[in-house]
């Protein structure tokens, strides 16, 4: 009685589907969760082997608790696929347990446009494939440019001796151009540990006498010494003069060299000389010419990464970061300024414009060490002499002792009257 009620009841609640795929439309057969295939059952069959299956496995039917319709119903809607499609006149297809269900065509469907999001790739280009770039940076003194202008600004009226007397002023603006060329590396070697004053006046009496590579070739040593004289290292200079003319004559025809290269080749001339001939000779900017005030005031004023020992170290400093449209400016500028205010020993440091910004402002010049054997020089046998000092003063102290004449030994009588004679008198 009890297995008739449940299996009309779940005839009435589950109703017979028939899916839509093309496996099931072929066959009408039902599968059950023993896995078995039947055609032609119906499922209240099924159902009902199935309960009668129960109940001889669980024993007798007293013993057993009542079946509750509403959970079987439960479990078997959960069973079914919840999406599949429901027709009239067909059947559940319950799977084996464990069995994945089988996803409907209807859940394939594509998704749309809007709520589908196509993955964008990013394409780059490598240029230089295996080469990592280095990166440089550029180092500058912080204050150059301010100083820079104050220091034109002290240099604008141009009346310091190497605006007056320097290698541009001292060629013969009438004569030819290799002539000219001659003479302004002429006074760049004349001008060498030499005052501007003393290059001036020597050229004056070159050029007086006749000063082309011929004429230097053919005056001899000892008259070229005396229209040089009185610059630095004079008999060196006439040495370097004779073997440079001989130089330029037999190679360059009389003329000089177009290039720094073959300019250092020249005896007596060096990077500074080549760079600043280059500029006044050949009007082409090849390098700063560093001289003596280029290398102190670039030190003086921080405009180097770490202070430098001689010029070539200043030129090359401060050609990694002077712009090259300066090159030509800054060494007329501080050759000027060290002559007129940033002086080598006491600097004018009240008057500069840049005391408040110069690092170097108000600082005392290093003070020379003296000679050996001057005064001021410390002795290295000074520690034993202040020993024997003592001894030393009384041999002297002995020395004039003996030299002097011994006194005359003078009686008391000889004495009075030696007195009363001069009260008489």
């Amino acid at each position: 009685m009890l297995l008739g009620r449940c299996s009309t009841r779940v005839c009435y609640v589950v109703q017979c589907f028939t899916m839509t795929s093309p496996y099931f439309m072929q066959s009408r057969s039902l599968i059950t969760r023993s896995g078995a295939q039947n055609a032609g059952c119906t499922p209240a069959a099924s159902l009902r082997s199935k309960l009668t299956n129960r109940r001889r496995n669980a024993g007798p039917v007293s013993s057993a608790p009542p079946v509750k319709v509403e959970e079987e119903e439960a479990r078997i809607s959960e069973q079914r696929p919840s999406s599949a499609p429901l027709l009239t006149g067909g059947c559940p297809e319950l799977l084996p347990h464990g069995t994945a269900n089988p996803k409907p065509e209807t859940d394939a469907a594509p998704l749309s446009s809007n709520s589908r999001r196509r993955r964008q790739l990013k394409v780059e280009y490598e240029e230089d494939e295996g080469v990592t770039p280095v990166k440089t940076e550029h180092w500058e003194p912080a204050d150059w440019k301010k100083q820079l202008g104050y220091i034109r600004e002290m240099r604008s009226a141009r009346d310091a001796p190497v605006d007056n007397m320097g290698a541009e002023k001292c060629y013969d603006t009438e004569a030819p151009a290799p002539v000219r060329r001659f003479q302004v590396l002429v006074s760049l070697m004349l001008s060498s540990q030499t005052k501007d004053q003393v290059t001036a006046a020597a050229m004056q009496k070159l050029r007086a006498h006749g000063c082309t590579v011929d004429n230097i070739l053919a005056t001899d040593d000892e008259t070229l010494g005396k229209l040089i004289y009185p610059v630095g290292f004079w008999r060196t200079k006439v040495k370097y003069l004779k073997l440079t003319s001989a130089m330029l004559q037999k190679e360059f025809g009389g003329d000089i060299p177009d290039s720094v290269a073959g300019l250092v080749r020249l005896p007596g001339v060096g990077p500074k000389m080549a760079h600043l001939a280059m500029g006044i000779a050949w009007d082409q900017v090849s390098g700063i010419g560093v001289d003596t005030h280029v290398h102190r005031i670039s030190n003086r004023l921080g405009w180097l990464k770490k202070p430098t020992k001689n010029p070539e170290e200043t030129r090359k400093a401060l050609e990694e970061w002077l712009p090259r449209e300066l090159w030509s400016e800054i060494n007329w500028l501080l050759v000027g300024f060290g002559q007129q205010v940033c002086l080598p020993v006491n600097p004018l440091c009240s008057v500069c414009l840049n005391q408040h910004s110069c690092p170097s402002a108000f600082k005392s010049s290093p003070t020379k060490k003296p000679k050996a054997g001057s005064p001021r020089s410390p002795s290295p046998t000074s520690p034993l002499k202040t020993k024997t000092e003592p001894e030393q003063e009384s041999a002297v102290e002995d020395e004039r002792i003996k030299k002097e004449p011994l006194p005359t030994l003078v009686s008391p009588a000889s004495q009075r009257r030696r007195l009363k004679s001069k009260v008489n008198h």
